[in-house]
């Protein structure tokens, strides 16, 4: 017998590391530098004319906390000098690109956020006065005009098609720094920051004055806006996000239009679906947004859509997560027929619903208070830690509800679950709660080595607690 032979190891191809030096000539010429100024205002500012509360907020929400490094002000805005109120004073300096010959440019809606004049100086040293068509801060996104022709501009990719892994380049004014090149790759292609789009995450160094510059990939093309840095010093610590530029393109399309952005609405309150709360309800997975609120008279009460259902689909789309949703109802046509398929009772049901406009003063708000007082007198605790009471006639009119009980008291399961005194009970595993009899006699039924989940009314909302009963 021949001896037997080594194995192989498994090896990869050598790849050297990409030269940008040929990128960087093509596309740093459509890269522009942003400035803003203002006229100061009465209390504005602090103390030697530093940043006051407001850029203290701006820090806060653009960089998740921790100082600045020395000189280093939010978005790569310089510390104000004490100048005679009626002159203006430099406000920031962010970044930006050329998106047509003809001088639009696009940058962060944050960028030009307050600014009285902007102005745009490109790679040439050319500077010129910007107009600001619009900007939209649910996605940060600002678009602006410049009086030019025959431009430098930049080519747009998918930000659909990217993948992680891949190379990529930031161009932008960290610290004021003009024209800085810095590189990496992608790290995740859609990083939920509980905004209302999922951003694009990198190990880019991105600073202060890189918000509005261009995320590149290495064909020249733009896949992001940079905006938002993750960092506890101020500085880069190898997490940036940026806004993906198809989303980009399509706010930026509304924006030169009509100097803003309509986003379609229903009319719910939402949250997540827990894996404990799915396994109760029969679900498949721990998918789709839980609705907690809905609207009274709004497009989703219209449609019969009710607290407690979950919503599977919108328009035939799957809604994964919660954040899902406002996405898809954003991007849908006003006054359009869409249709939403809920779970309710164990199954499937589908309902059509009108599309109407967004307005911040006309969302699903919770009421006041918890629900209602209880009664005096309840009965002895089920398995799952719960004394309830029956809700009067009155207190249903009140509270806006049909059926369900009042939480006298809680302890063991339900005290660790962290149900509370006052919460109504309106649903016990896909069936409605009519009174305290049946709602014990179904507890009493439940199998101890399953969790089950109760749909609480609480504060104005309702959400799902799971918990399980204990061995009788």
């Amino acid at each position: 017998m021949s001896p037997a032979m080594a194995a192989s190891p498994v090896t990869g191809a050598v790849i050297g590391l990409p030269d940008f030096a040929d990128l960087v000539d093509q596309v740093g010429p459509a890269v522009v530098n942003i400035r803003t100024t203002e006229r100061p205002k009465q209390g504005k500012g602090g103390a030697n004319g530093l940043p006051g509360d407001e850029d203290m907020q701006e820090l806060l929400r653009r960089f998740f906390g921790g100082g600045l490094p020395p000189g280093a002000v939010p978005n790569g805005r310089s510390p104000r000098r004490q100048t005679p109120s009626d002159e203006p004073v430099q406000r920031g300096v962010g970044s930006g690109f050329i998106l047509s010959a003809d001088g639009y440019v696009m940058t962060n809606a944050h960028v030009v956020d307050g600014a009285d004049e902007v102005f745009v100086t490109l790679t040439d040293k050319r500077e010129f006065k910007a107009k600001v068509l619009g900007a939209d801060a649910s996605t940060d996104v600002a678009v602006l005009k410049i009086e030019g022709d025959k431009l430098p501009f930049l080519v747009m990719g998918n930000s659909d098609k990217i993948r992680a892994g891949e190379w990529v380049i930031a161009i932008g004014s960290p610290f004021n720094l003009e024209n800085t090149v810095t590189a990496g790759i992608i790290s995740a292609k859609a990083r939920d920051t509980g905004e209302y789009l999922p951003l694009i995450q990198s190990d880019v160094a991105v600073n202060p004055g890189n918000s509005g510059g261009p995320l590149i990939n290495m064909r020249g093309e733009v896949i992001g806006i940079n905006s938002q840095i993750a960092t506890l010093s101020g500085g880069s610590n190898g997490i940036s996000f940026a806004v993906p530029i198809n989303e980009a393109i399509r706010v930026s399309e509304q924006l030169k239009k009509n100097g803003k952005v309509t986003r379609g609405r229903i009319g719910v309150q939402i949250g997540e679906v827990s894996k404990e709360v799915a396994e109760s309800l029969g679900l498949k997975s721990a998918q789709g947004a839980e609705v907690a609120l809905v609207e009274p008279g709004g497009p989703a009460d219209k449609a019969g859509i009710k607290a407690g259902d979950i919503i599977l689909k919108f328009n035939g789309v799957d809604v994964n997560r919660s954040s899902d949703l406002p996405r898809l109802v954003g991007d849908t046509a006003l006054e359009s027929k869409a249709s939403v398929t809920v779970w309710r009772k164990g199954a499937e049901l589908t309902l059509p619903v009108t599309v109407a406009e967004l307005d911040a003063d006309k969302t699903a708000k919770a009421g006041k208070g918890k629900g209602a007082k209880p009664a005096p007198e309840a009965a002895k605790a089920n398995a799952l830690g719960l004394k309830v009471v029956d809700l009067t006639d009155a207190q249903k009119k009140e509270l806006g509800v049909d059926g369900g009980v009042l939480v006298d008291s809680v302890e063991g399961v339900a005290a660790n679950a962290q149900l509370e005194e006052g919460d109504v009970l309106l649903q016990l595993n896909n069936i409605e709660i009519r009174n305290v009899k049946q709602f014990n006699a179904a507890v009493a039924k439940l199998d101890p080595k399953k969790a089950s989940v109760v749909l609480v009314f609480r504060d104005g909302s309702t959400r799902f607690i799971s918990l399980r009963p204990t061995a009788k």
